[in-house]
């Protein structure tokens, strides 16, 4: 995109598909053992999350997606993008000191724009977008930037989340469902000290959570009705939420099970990293047996759950950079062929970084060149075969 007007045509234009591709059937197949259950009524998505509104402050912000990303990975058979973003990113405020909460409402219009520019190019390339607040006016499963209140607690919070919803719902008011969803909140939990990384992370009481998802679902449909929303499962994505079942309202799981391997040695994520046990897939690993049936066992709500009816996809997955390889692509392909066998697509977290298929930083890898960047060519061949 090469001029503001371009955006503003991308956004006032973009034609309104009334019947998702993909999305709105119910069609029903029938098992060997006569038992009928529904598809997954979301398409099997299969790509990467995109971290250039990750961060709450522009200044660190990681290097931008570049059209030539879209390229590649469009030419190597993806269709999907989640887009992770603080919402301090888009905000015009002194960073100079923690933010108050009338800030929350301060929106930076050419930060704004920028949003706009990266999903013209997904949308370009043909990518469904799906836009997700990773951090959200009150909560983030990561710390690192002072909250002026508790989404979980304070109706304030909530309002914000709603309005800031409602925001993008109407900037995108004309975009079809089948190029556009709103992924409402990134791994929600009850943290015992958002400015704790390590603190202790619990279940949101279903009630709660149902009310914030419902609610804010609520103000993206006042803007357009056929908008897609997606709820993150409970306790970090893990959990499926059967207190919004009866609502349009498709789910998310995470493709970290178990976090041993997925996050061995991730400073953010583990304490004592330098004590891990050895890893081993299938195979013991403290006082743990971990093999593809575990697998099987944690994926088995999320299956159920897509078989019912209600929309069910991966929105992010992977391994740290930590884990040895072959470790990670034993495992991962299990990952994998599970969602994948049932429906289920998925999104590798991040395309180029440390748990990416471009410049991860692996030290136990034999890159490929690929146009001066590093490319793991067996987990790309692994995930293009799913």
């Amino acid at each position: 995109m090469n001029t503001k007007s371009d955006r503003r045509d991308f956004i006032k234009k973009a034609a309104l598909s009334t019947v998702a591709v993909g999305v709105a059937g119910n069609s029903v197949f029938a098992l060997s053992n006569g038992i009928k259950y529904k598809q997954n009524t979301l398409p099997k998505w299969k790509g990467f999350n995109l971290l250039d509104f990750f961060s709450p402050n522009p200044a660190s912000s990681r290097q931008a997606t570049a059209e030539e990303d879209f390229k590649w990975m469009s030419d190597w058979g993806f269709d999907f993008v989640r887009i992770p973003m603080a919402y301090p990113s888009y905000l015009d405020i002194d960073r100079s000191r923690d933010i108050n909460p009338k800030e929350v409402y301060c929106i930076n219009e050419e930060a704004v724009e920028r949003v706009d520019q990266l999903v013209y190019m997904a949308h370009k390339y043909n990518f469904h977008v799906s836009l997700n607040l990773h951090r959200a006016p009150g909560y983030c499963i990561n710390a690192g930037f002072h909250e002026p209140y508790n989404l979980w607690e304070d109706k304030e919070a909530q309002e914000a989340f709603y309005w800031h919803w409602k925001m993008w719902a109407n900037r995108y008011k004309n975009i079809s469902r089948d190029k556009i969803s709103f992924d409402l909140l990134n791994e929600p939990a009850v943290i015992e000290d958002m400015n704790n990384q390590h603190s202790k992370k619990t279940i949101v009481p279903g009630e709660l959570y149902a009310k914030v998802v419902e609610r804010a679902a609520n103000a993206i449909w006042k803007q357009n009705p056929e908008h897609l929303v997606i709820a993150d499962g409970n306790q970090v994505g893990s959990k499926v939420i059967p207190e919004i079942t009866h609502l349009p309202i498709a789910q998310s799981c995470r493709g970290y099970y178990p976090g041993i391997i997925s996050h061995y040695k991730a400073p953010w994520a583990m304490k004592d990293i330098e004590n891990l046990p050895p890893l081993k897939y299938p195979g013991q690993v403290g006082d743990e047996y971990l093999h593809r049936e575990m697998l099987e066992k944690f994926y088995e709500p999320w299956i159920k759950l897509a078989q019912s009816g209600t929309g069910v996809h991966c929105g992010e997955s992977g391994s740290y950079n930590k884990t040895p390889h072959d470790i990670f692509l034993a495992w991962f392909g299990d990952v994998v062929d599970i969602l994948t066998s049932n429906g289920i697509g998925f999104a590798l977290w991040n395309f180029r970084g440390s748990f990416g298929i471009l410049d991860s930083g692996r030290e136990d890898v034999d890159y490929q060149d690929w146009h001066g960047h590093k490319l793991d060519r067996k987990l790309l061949d692994l995930i293009m075969k799913a």
